[in-house]
């Protein structure tokens, strides 16, 4: 390989390789061999930390050499009234190695397209594999699909000349000009909404999962967006251009220098990793990448979190000055014939349009903490919407006056408890101090979490990211139309004495993420130590500090243990203590599962939560000290049940009847609702048909979601097995089950089950896959030894990226019923009906199930005994069941993959 004369350029073509390819009868191989050659000695040079700048338009340039050389080969070189464009990324002279290549060929108005030397042209670029995206137009073709089309304007706006006459760009550019389309003005604000629609996409933040680094918010794309309407409306050429107009500092531009060459590396290995153009940071890639970027001790999880945190920061860096330098582009040029509507606040600020402004270029430089009382204005002023572009910069430029002696002030302590009070904007406020750096500087417990990533598939945003939108959902339960979503939620947060409380609570309950330990009980310390510097009396300091140390426990009780269980409610509602504390705890919970995952909240959640809650509540209005009592129980559930059954003309005597062949749990653990709809489909069913299914939605007709699924068949010992299977084949997410028997010999078995792939189908209204369901079982359960046939769905490829050992360890319970299997697991399809099966080859008596699926794994717990119905207690017997439990789901999950 003959490297150039400055040891400092990255390799371009040779004179020899030039004219070998400009040849005729140069082949498409050698082509390939050629550009493969240059290609890898590029990703040598990245692999040796060469600066990713050079490497981006190296690549190019290379591309634009065998380009030429091709447009020579093809004999367009002679054509003397057609050009060859770049246009797109390829024309802002960045190339990476599995990029698109975006051309252009330009024809003459008055000339004739040589067709098929075009066509010769093209198609050998694609025997080359390159990924062309091209297009042959005229000028006047081009300049008319340019006046209506966005995307086409943008595209010539990065457009050069590769080959043929200069003169037909520079005739189009002046056809183009914003003298004759697409004014500043109009480019700007077709920009932003385009960018707006984008970033909705992604749901508007730039901390997903598996994050696009070129689409998602404060991703590359967001850059260009600067740089079209900077090219648009100012006729920069090149970024820094901005630092001469005073739209950048020195300092701002180094960051997004340093920023997108960050997301360059990144994405000039994934390209290079993957074999192909890769703008997603899927799992798998983030594994590979970071050890790539040295992060490659033995703790992979830690390693991930690490790489990912530096991709963070880089999106955070971009998104900020994208923020700053479109709100800057809109006063300086879009408004700047307008008359300025000013409406001064106090001495120290005023609004200028309705965005507040500081009106000293100084002023948090004369009085630093100003830069804290501009957000707690905005808090208590509705009509206040944003800040002045010139007040952000000053802002940001301040940060360092942000010390301990700032955060120790009496007047910046009163000014943030004003922002966590504040009336109007919050989240949008606390968004802000986060972007500016301000929430980072005035709070360095949250300046560590910040770009925080947790690697599992549970949470889908960054510990910072989680937090702000946790407060973001307690302020929307405030909103009408969130009511509906969130009734109880909704309604009790306006009966909690102190709101602010929950805002503190909600800013602390993650903060000691990523440290080591429980965070729960580290973060508690970072609580306590910010109501006490805050001068938060003991009582409200203790509350906060209970939730930070609890907000875990309402959510693992309602999806981890028996809540139809009464010693469940009393030992949870004996832990709460009072009303308030439930209050505050249910709606921090609530607020908390759905900003850790919107798609984690759906209709079992809530209906579990709402369980919890209204029979807690229950607990605390009857009194501690008078727990309410298992017989009591079952007569309430069977008189609800009576009362229901009476509406439905059902007959009382054979209800009766029923009822007193089955086991006594059946009522403790189902209400009068569902012991009603039951009994009816019982009764209504001829002994004939086996077996009994019926279906309803959970919560009602009306409600899509989760479905309860009840069976009622003789006892069989396959029958979970068999079930488990039906269901997750027929592309069902079971959620819970719990089984009881009669005396004649009968199980009556209720599972909860929802669609994998759309949380919101209705079963209840899909009779075709009912009846599928019962077709099905019949059959299964006829011939159960090929029910294992039926679980055939592949892992998808998001779980295969996490496997880890399988747990499993009996639980002690107080006055059990039965013995208490816990069940910790990578999730796959078929786990519970291999968990089924290991139940029915050991002898094992399944009555209940929790199922609770946490992204990338499950923790089940399943409440079984021995055939005889007695409870496994023998230490040597547990230990056993637990080894081959943990063997058998291990080899399961290592054979999925």
């Amino acid at each position: 390989m003959d490297f150039p004369a400055f040891p400092d350029a990255p390799p371009l073509l040779t004179q020899e390789e030039k004219q070998e390819l400009a040849a005729t009868t140069c082949s498409v191989a050698r082509y390939k061999a050629i550009l493969e050659d240059k290609t890898t000695a590029y990703n040598d040079l990245f692999h040796s930390l060469y600066p990713i700048e050079k490497l981006v338009k190296g690549l190019s340039s290379v591309y634009d050499e065998a380009l030429q050389a091709a447009w020579t080969a093809k004999q367009l070189d002679t054509e003397k009234s057609i050009s060859l464009i770049a246009v797109g990324g390829y024309g802002r002279g960045e190339l990476h190695p599995k990029s698109d290549i975006d051309l252009l060929i330009l024809i003459d108005d008055k000339a004739s397209a040589p067709k098929t030397k075009i066509e010769a042209f093209i198609t050998f670029l694609w025997d080359m594999n390159l990924d062309v995206g091209h297009s042959v137009r005229t000028i006047s073709e081009c300049t008319d699909m340019a006046a209506s089309d966005i995307t086409v304007i943008t595209n010539l706006i990065e457009s050069r000349i590769l080959c043929g006459p200069a003169d037909l760009l520079a005739t189009l550019n002046l056809h183009t000009d914003t003298s004759q389309m697409w004014d500043g003005h109009t480019f700007y604000q077709a920009k932003v909404e385009e960018q707006k629609k984008r970033h909705a996409k992604y749901q508007n933040t730039a901390y997903n999962l598996e994050p696009n680094l070129k689409e998602c918010p404060g991703g590359l794309r967001d850059m260009q967006v600067i740089d079209w309407v900077a090219k648009r409306h100012l006729h920069t050429h090149r970024l820094s251009a901005l630092i001469d107009k005073s739209f950048l500092s020195e300092d701002e531009y180094m960051q997004i220098k340093g920023a997108v060459g960050h997301l360059w590396r990144i994405r000039w290995a994934l390209h290079m990793e993957s074999g192909r153009k890769e703008d997603r940071l899927l799992f798998d890639h983030q594994r590979t990448l970071a050890k790539l970027f040295g992060f490659d001790d033995d703790d992979l999880k830690r390693n991930v979190e690490r790489f990912m945190q530096g991709y963070y920061q880089s999106v955070a860096a971009i998104q900020q000055l994208n923020d700053l330098l479109l709100q800057h582009f809109e006063e300086s040029f879009l408004s700047k014939d307008d008359i300025d509507n000013i409406a001064i606040i106090n001495e120290r600020f005023q609004t200028t349009n309705g965005q507040i402004e500081a009106r000293s270029p100084s002023l948090f430089q004369d009085i630093p903490s100003s830069m804290l009382e501009v957000y707690a204005l905005q808090g208590s002023h509705e009509h206040i919407r944003g800040m002045r572009a010139n007040t952000m910069r000053q802002l940001r430029d301040n940060l360092d006056l942000v010390d301990d002696e700032f955060r120790n002030n009496a007047e910046n302590k009163d000014l943030f408890l004003d922002i966590i009070s504040s009336r109007h904007h919050l989240s949008s406020l606390l968004r802000s101090m986060k972007h500016l750096g301000l929430l980072g500087r005035y709070l360095p417990e949250f300046g560590a979490i910040i770009g925080q990533m947790q690697h599992d598939l549970f949470h889908i945003y960054t510990v910072d990211a989680h937090t702000l939108q946790l407060v973001e959902n307690l302020r929307r339960l405030w909103k009408p139309e969130f009511k509906q979503k969130f009734p109880i939620s909704s309604q009790a947060i306006r009966h909690v004495p102190k709101v602010e409380l929950l805002y503190i609570a909600g800013l602390y309950h993650d903060i000691a993420k990523g440290r080591g330990g429980d965070h729960s009980e580290l973060g508690c310390v970072d609580a306590q130590a910010f109501c006490e510097r805050h001068g938060l009396s003991k009582q409200d300091t203790a509350l906060v500090v209970w939730l930070v140390r609890n907000h875990l426990f309402m959510s693992v009780t309602a999806q981890r243990k028996d809540i139809s269980d009464p010693d469940v409610i009393w030992e949870f509602a004996s832990y709460v203590k009072d009303q308030e504390h439930l209050d505050y705890l249910f709606i921090l919970t609530v607020a908390d599962i759905n900003a850790t995952n919107p798609t984690m909240w759906n209709s079992w959640r809530a209906s579990l939560m709402r369980q919890l809650y209204l029979e807690t509540k229950r607990a605390l209005r009857r009194g501690l000290d008078s727990p309410i009592e298992a017989e009591m129980l079952i007569d309430e559930h069977k008189q609800r049940a009576l009362e229901i059954i009476i509406e439905r003309n059902v007959d009382i005597t054979e209800a009766e009847n029923l009822w007193a062949a089955i086991e006594d749990e059946y009522f403790i653990r189902s209400n009068g609702e569902e012991i009603a709809w039951n009994t009816e489909a019982i009764l209504q069913h001829r002994p004939s048909e086996k077996p009994l299914i019926a279906i309803t939605p959970l919560g009602g007709r009306n409600f899509s979601g989760a479905s309860k699924v009840f069976i009622y068949t003789p006892i069989s010992k396959h029958l979970f097995a068999v079930t488990t299977a039906i269901f997750e084949q027929l592309g069902f997410t079971i959620l819970d089950a719990k089984m009881s028997h009669t005396s004649d010999h009968y199980t009556l078995d209720t599972f909860v089950v929802m669609d994998s792939n759309d949380n919101e189908t209705n079963l209840y209204l899909d009779k075709n896959r009912i009846e599928s369901i019962r077709e099905t079982l019949i059959e299964q359960l006829d011939s159960p030894s090929l029910y294992e046939s039926l679980v055939q769905r592949h892992t998808p490829r998001i779980l295969k990226i996490f496997n880890s050992p399988a747990t499993a360890h009996f639980v002690s319970q107080p006055e059990e019923v039965w013995s208490t299997l816990e069940i910790t697991a990578p999730d796959r399809p078929g786990l519970l009906a291999l968990v089924g099966q290991f139940f029915m080859n050991n002898n094992l008596m399944l009555h209940k199930a929790k199922i609770a699926t946490l992204g990338e794994r499950v923790e089940d717990t399943f409440y079984i005994t021995d055939e005889n119905g007695e409870l496994i207690t023998d230490t040597q017997k547990m230990n056993q069941i637990c080894t081959l439990l943990k063997e058998k789901i291990d080899r399961f999950s290592q054979a999925m993959d």
